[in-house]
């Protein structure tokens, strides 16, 4: 699984005050940050931008090359500030994104095949986000793939995201995203490449408590057999549990339980009580925010108190 940084993202009060001051210096050292934690692309979401978005794209694009040589993702609705930064940028990009509405397929999938650009394609319509995962793959199946195929754009460079959605709030969708992306993996041959926002997971949950969710969430999703997850480099213990399933490294208590997690999510199966020692207060929290995930318990600010 490929990590994409997030950290550059206005809704930052200190991102979208240095895009205001055009702070060039703020985003580069940010960018080194991520990359220098094990970031393989980054996000640049500059939000909507409608009057200059075709100034700041291309600007932030030049900015963070200087530093950086990596993928860079464009994320902004505002279609002509990403064509302005493709056109500077070194290496291939990916966009950010497309939903499956026609309006939508008609134009932003001709940009990345004349840019030579991935592109994450979204599984939702006119009619929002559907609950069940098998809805969310057709959408994929029906639409997306078709669509790239019919513009000859590479099917590696189209990243089908079956859209994470937080627990606070929208508990049901969380196990269904990390069945589609099931799904999405045995659905051709070659499989479709997947994306997901993972810190949408934890979106409206207090700060404190964001990570440990992410990092479970995490484990599933590469069970399922994620391939990219715009996620937060910086975050050591997430980096942790990466690794801990890259190596299977059962070498601690912490890791036989990630494992364990792990194998049982590509097993179709769920974590146990049996797999927790229980008077390990960490593995308790990694048990009781699997079961949230899993939607067999109601999720509340106070889940791990209970």
């Amino acid at each position: 699984m490929k990590i994409i940084g997030e950290n550059i993202h206005i809704i930052s009060p200190k991102v979208k005050l240095a895009v205001k001051e055009r702070d060039i210096k703020f985003f580069q050292n940010l960018a080194v940050k991520q990359v220098e934690a094990g970031a393989d692309m980054l996000d640049l979401n500059i939000g909507p931008q409608k009057k200059m978005g075709h100034e700041i794209m291309p600007w932030l694009v030049k900015g963070v090359q200087e530093v950086v040589d990596v993928t860079l993702s464009l994320d902004t609705t505002n279609l002509s500030a990403i064509e302005a930064g493709l056109k500077v940028a070194k290496n291939q990009c990916i966009i950010n994104s497309v939903s499956a509405e026609e309006a939508r397929l008609a134009i932003v999938p001709p940009i990345a095949k004349k840019y030579n650009a991935k592109l994450i394609a979204l599984t939702m319509g006119k009619g929002g986000i559907p609950v069940g995962s098998e809805e969310r793959v057709n959408i994929a199946l029906e639409k997306l793939i078709p669509m790239a195929m019919e513009i000859g754009l590479p099917m590696e460079d189209l990243l089908i995201d079956p859209l994470v959605l937080t627990v606070s709030g929208c508990q049901e969708y969380c196990p269904e995203c990390v069945e589609a992306v099931r799904i999405l993996k045995v659905a051709g041959d070659p499989p479709p490449m997947t994306n997901v926002g993972l810190s949408n997971v934890s979106s409206s949950v207090p700060h404190a408590m964001r990570p440990l969710i992410n990092r479970v969430y995490c484990v599933m999703l590469m069970a399922a057999g994620v391939d990219y997850a715009i996620a937060d480099p910086l975050d050591g213990d997430l980096k942790k549990f990466i690794n801990i399933v890259n190596k299977r490294d059962d070498s601690t208590s912490l890791g036989k339980l990630v494992l364990a997690l792990y194998d049982k999510t590509e097993a179709m199966d769920q974590l146990a009580a049996d797999d927790v020692d229980m008077s390990d207060p960490e593995q308790v929290d990694i048990f009781k925010t699997a079961q949230i995930l899993y939607n067999d318990i109601i999720y509340t600010d106070s889940y791990l108190r209970v």
